[in-house]
């Protein structure tokens, strides 16, 4: 099959679906898209030439190939039964959330019956990343199914892996987020701690910054608290303890402990029951939260 040919439909063009999908405009897919309670990103997709269906439905009926960025797999399964009522055998849904592999797993069975294949290609970045057609994507598919999706994937992801079967994708992101948010955790205790001891963020950060405890996570995470960007790592509180809770789900399932990764859940719990549940309450404001269990204020200065 030409590539080209491939009909593409996005379902959630948001943070950083807007990105995605822009960037397989831009490589000459055809793209559908559906609206929105926000209408910006869908009207600027718009002007570049992409499609609007009013429905999912009409959206699957359209496309050979289906993106979906929603917030979780609740999301994602109701999205998915509106697809498979009308798209075509041969087809492909790709969940690019950061989902329930058990879902992931169920869902992909659904859509087979129905003739349709299923691949979970979960992002690793930021929505700069996004708009740069930079992201990561972790890919779990079919080897086949692969081969037809690397060329359309590779629009809007710079480094793509093919990390195994439907489901895998999802695992890993899990893991991939446990360890960022597990970094976020551990820097908000961290600055806690100094601030009550008299060691400011910034003194802190004059150490850390440059050593072998820097990284890029590391960066953005500091964005907020050093530079003041309150949306230096927009990605929300209650998306991180949403994976926590996925993650929590997959190890139990499996059998595995997870102790750490209930401390790191609880940290986001707290900052999220404690005010931090807003659309645009980051993961860099985690130090705000975490320092006000010890008693201590850690916010940028003015």
């Amino acid at each position: 099959m030409n590539n080209k040919s491939e009909t593409i439909g996005f379902v959630g063009v948001g943070l950083m679906g807007h990105g995605m999908a822009k960037n397989l405009l831009e490589k000459g897919y055809s793209l559908t898209v559906i609206g929105h309670r926000n209408r910006g990103p869908v009207d600027d997709l718009l002007s570049k030439g992409a499609s609007e269906a009013k429905s999912l439905g009409d959206l699957a009926a359209a496309c050979s190939i289906v993106h979906i960025c929603a917030p979780g797999s609740p999301e994602v399964e109701t999205i998915v039964d509106g697809l498979l009522e009308t798209m075509a055998e041969g087809g492909i849904i790709v969940d690019c959330s950061t989902s329930d592999p058990v879902s992931t797993a169920r869902l992909a069975a659904t859509a087979l019956s129905k003739g349709v294949q299923f691949a979970d290609a979960p992002l690793g970045g930021t929505p700069v990343q996004a708009e740069a057609g930079e992201l990561s994507a972790m890919v779990g598919a079919a080897d086949a199914i692969f081969a037809r999706l690397q060329p359309v994937i590779s629009c809007w992801a710079k480094n793509i892996i093919h990390i195994g079967g439907v489901g895998d994708g999802h695992r890993m992101k899990l893991l991939n987020n446990f360890l960022s948010l597990g970094y976020g955790a551990l820097y908000s205790e961290a600055l806690a701690i100094g601030n009550k001891v008299g060691l400011s963020p910034e003194k802190f950060d004059s150490v850390i910054r440059g050593s072998r405890m820097d990284c890029g996570f590391y960066q953005t995470f500091m964005g907020h608290l050093i530079e003041g960007n309150r949306e230096s790592h927009k990605f929300t509180l209650t998306n991180a303890h949403k994976d926590l809770r996925y993650l929590e789900s997959m190890a139990d399932s499996a059998g595995a402990l997870n102790p750490i990764g209930n401390a790191v859940k609880n940290s986001f719990a707290f900052a999220c029951a404690n005010g931090g549940d807003g659309p645009k309450d980051y993961v860099p404001h985690l130090p705000e939260f975490v320092g006000q269990m010890s008693g201590t204020t850690l916010k940028p200065k003015d």
